[in-house]
């Protein structure tokens, strides 16, 4: 377990971080009355996941490798993170979308069939919260490859 510890631990901060922005979404009001620009701004998510990746590698690295890291390492222990973080994200998105912001999907169903987006029906089998947890389930250990075989470049040390 121990092996595994320092990637246990940041997969929960990612998933802590990944809350709060949610969170801040919801209180400048990007899951209401400004819902056009969420699209948009829920993107730069991105730049805070990279960071918490760049900070586990760094913690890896310093603890477990004694300061050193080859890319192989890094990456491995990124995908290790990546793997958690794919098991903690329905949870993620349950409290999120229950908790957090349980009027989301009323809200973007109500602006895409507004905007001619798209038809009631195919708004409603878009946002809902099966879709989005099998969306997020699929989509946060293909990012999380990309990432580690990314970050895994810049945290290695001889």
């Amino acid at each position: 377990m121990k092996k595994v510890g320092i990637e246990i631990k940041w997969a929960f901060i990612f998933i802590l971080v990944m809350l709060l922005w949610m969170v801040a979404e919801r209180i400048t009001g990007l899951h209401d009355k400004n819902i056009e620009y969420h699209y948009l701004v829920t993107n730069f998510f991105a730049v805070a996941a990279i960071a918490v990746y760049v900070l586990a590698l760094l913690d890896k690295r310093k603890k477990d490798f004694g300061g050193k890291m080859n890319w192989i390492q890094g990456f491995i222990s990124g995908l290790i993170l990546t793997l958690g973080i794919t098991v903690l994200t329905p949870v993620a998105q349950y409290i999120t979308l229950e908790v957090i912001t349980p009027h989301y999907f009323e809200n973007m169903i109500a602006f895409v069939v507004e905007k001619g987006q798209m038809s009631r029906e195919e708004a409603e089998a878009t946002f809902n919260l099966q879709s989005y947890m099998v969306e997020s389930t699929m989509f946060a250990p293909l990012m999380g490859l990309f990432t580690s075989a990314i970050v895994a470049i810049f945290t290695r040390r001889k």
